[in-house]
């Protein structure tokens, strides 16, 4: 049996929904792979689970391991930047079984009874919050959400209050305060379908690139600091550029999503130039990223968690910065709304900014839970190798998107005259996703890499040896004592 090496006692409560978030990521992906096959092959899987059902899984498994990751991040940093315990550890528990349950339920409703069915089932006659992308869930979900948010905010406000109150303390409560109040927008369905889709990108924008780059931004920081030994006051300073320009750009940005639904023209300059500032934040978490490692003052044993964090700037950038703004212009998102273009972004922003965050912390965190400082050298090469084969597997995918998209503008947007019809075009970017099938077949060898390092033994390093890392990031055998599985 394993002690944590945790500070507070009541930080072991994050273990939980790491676990639980790593399990649904993989559920995630299996059903992406079944989703892109069924491009491919249109009754692959039909009737048993139909491409609408298989999508709304595939994209509510996203959201949902995404916050048990957020939930399990401020479980554990923020007791550990407050300085004290958890307000109540019980209560984290039983809100974890909420969550889970609920979130399982909702899961197998959607596998098991057709969705019409559903919504009459779960009372979406009285309150019609159903049938919006993303915001699929039943009213009943919906409602158990925002209870499990309230109890999860009340339990770490408390904890804040009566402890030290940092500058990743406070973004991070101000990013997840921001996710649970927007998502009251999901319960807003106003019969005028122009007010519907502007609500709807409240939650849905301004999840993704307005409170959720907070969270990032305060799971990175920490992270950066544990591992690097950078005084504090550096990485605040950064902090606090970053969220400024996060918050500044991405709430105006929101307006890229208004070109084309109905509201004032006005919103196709102040939505292309404020998104053409989007990359910003991200470009700018890329330098403190590589800033904090080169300025670090120690070699921490854990190197693998600095490969995440350093891959969450990177990719970050590339997917939210540079994919996001090569179709943010108007005239240009004119062309490219709704194609693969949008696909090939939407995938390498989630990976970059907040799966990879999600990781990070996870990779930090989970060797101290489990009584160690670091994994043994064997498990964090094998946790480097899922790094780069997921990355390489998404990469590939993006391209295969990208490239579909740039033909599905060439054959369906761009012509006047003579266009190719939506299902037409389809079957010439075939060979894409054939290459897509790859890609996400590469990334989940990747992720299944990711979770057998969980279970490589060897010589784990301890915290009160731990041991210095050649700069390659391979740990050097600690002279003294070692733990072995």
């Amino acid at each position: 049996m394993q002690t944590a090496l945790t500070k507070y006692s009541s930080q072991s409560v994050s273990k939980l929904y790491f676990i639980a978030a790593l399990g649904l990521f993989a559920g995630q992906i299996l059903f992406g792979i079944g989703l892109g096959l069924q491009y491919l092959i249109g009754d692959f899987l039909f009737p048993a689970i139909p491409f609408n059902v298989a999508r709304m899984v595939h994209t509510n498994l996203l959201i949902v391991w995404l916050l048990f990751g957020f939930m399990g991040a401020a479980y554990y940093l923020i007791p550990e930047e407050s300085e004290t315990e958890l307000h109540s550890p019980f209560l984290a528990k039983l809100l974890f079984w909420v969550f889970l349950v609920a979130g399982a339920a909702t899961i197998l409703g959607y596998l098991l009874v057709p969705y019409a069915s559903l919504a009459e089932m779960t009372g979406n006659n009285l309150l019609a919050t159903m049938g919006r992308e993303f915001l699929e869930q039943p009213l009943p979900t919906k409602l158990g959400i925002v209870v499990v948010a309230l109890g999860f905010l009340f339990n770490i406000t408390m904890t804040v209050l009566k402890g030290r109150k940092t500058a990743i303390v406070l973004v991070m409560l101000m990013g997840l305060w921001g996710l649970a109040l927007l998502f009251l927008f999901s319960f807003v369905n106003p019969s005028n379908l122009v007010r519907d889709k502007m609500y709807w990108w409240f939650v849905v924008h301004l999840w993704v690139e307005g409170v959720w780059e907070l969270i990032m931004a305060s799971i990175l920081a920490f992270v950066l600091i544990k591992t690097t030994g950078v005084d504090r006051e550096v990485i605040d300073k950064w902090l606090y550029m970053i969220i400024t320009f996060a918050l500044v750009t991405g709430i105006l940005g929101t307006g890229h999503h208004f070109f084309f639904i109905g509201l004032p023209g006005y919103w196709q300059w102040v939505g292309s130039i404020f998104s053409a500032l989007e990359p910003i934040p991200f470009f700018m978490m890329t330098l403190f990223a590589f800033n904090m490692v080169q300025r670090r003052r120690r070699e921490h044993p854990n190197q693998a968690a600095v490969l995440w964090a350093v891959g969450t700037a990177v990719m970050g950038f590339l997917g939210a910065g540079l994919w996001g703004f090569i179709h943010t212009l108007s005239p240009v998102n004119y062309y490219t709304h709704g194609t693969q273009i949008t696909a090939a972004h939407g995938h390498l922003a989630f990976y970059g900014a907040y799966v990879l965050v999600v990781i990070a912390i996870i990779s930090y965190a989970m060797p101290i839970l489990r009584g160690r400082e670091a994994n043994s050298e064997s498990s964090q090469n094998c946790e480097m190798w899922s790094f780069w084969i997921m990355t390489i597997g998404m990469g590939i995918m993006v391209l295969a998107l990208t490239g579909a998209g740039i033909l599905q503008v060439w054959l369906q947007r761009m012509p006047t005259e003579g266009a190719m019809g939506f299902m037409a075009t389809q079957d010439q970017l075939r060979f894409f996703y054939w290459v897509r099938i790859f890609g996400g077949v590469t990334f989940l060898v990747g992720q299944l890499a990711y979770f057998a390092s969980f279970f490589i033994g060897g010589e784990h390093v301890l915290r009160e040896d731990a041991a210095p890392v050649v700069g390659g990031g391979i740990l050097r055998r600690a002279p003294a004592r070692q733990h072995r599985d």
